[in-house]
């Protein structure tokens, strides 16, 4: 699997706790492609973060990924149809895309079902996502709240421009 190679060829010792962070949606891919790929990385010996793996019932979800993202070498970003539609996801991918710049975090992006075009143009799936996303930001009443969702917003769409330019991986013909 030419994934595994590239991560395998990338990872150098470092005090970090994992090779390897997933970012998914998981109602697009849980079950199928992400269950398969986990699987694949770890009979590679590539230790991989898996949310449900890792986190115990009753965490705090949010710090624990961020945690989790901090602690890695790599990160696998699918980006499926419902992707967008995750503000945690597009917190994940913003975070991600900024351990890339300021410490060379590797980062694979893999269009799950999707065209690269959409998500940098945010279209289709992408596009309804952040129209929903703008509505929620538009319906705000506290201004405060209102700059802050808007601020994301806009980081938001620099991250699905920024990682569509990285080099990834086409699983449009993948099949669960």
């Amino acid at each position: 699997m030419v994934i595994l190679n590239q991560i395998q060829g990338s990872l150098s010792p470092s005090p970090t706790k994992y090779d390897v962070f997933l970012s998914f949606r998981g109602v697009d891919t849980r079950n199928s492609f992400i269950d398969h790929l986990h699987k694949a990385l770890l009979d590679a010996n590539i230790n991989t973060f898996l949310d449900e793996e890792e986190i115990q019932t009753g965490e705090d979800l949010k710090p624990e990924l961020e945690s989790a993202i901090k602690a890695s070498k790599a990160s696998i970003i699918v980006l499926s149809k419902n992707y967008a539609s995750s503000t945690w996801c597009l917190d994940e991918l913003v975070l991600i895309l900024e351990l890339r710049r300021n410490y060379k975090h590797i980062v694979i992006p893999i269009f799950y079902h999707v065209e690269p075009t959409h998500v940098r143009k945010q279209q289709s799936s992408f596009g309804d996502a952040m129209a929903k996303h703008k509505h929620r930001m538009e319906a705000e009443i506290d201004v405060q709240k209102r700059n802050q969702q808007a601020y994301k917003m806009e980081l938001w769409k620099e991250a699905l421009v920024e990682v569509v330019d990285l080099k990834g991986m086409d699983a449009n013909g993948w099949s669960s």
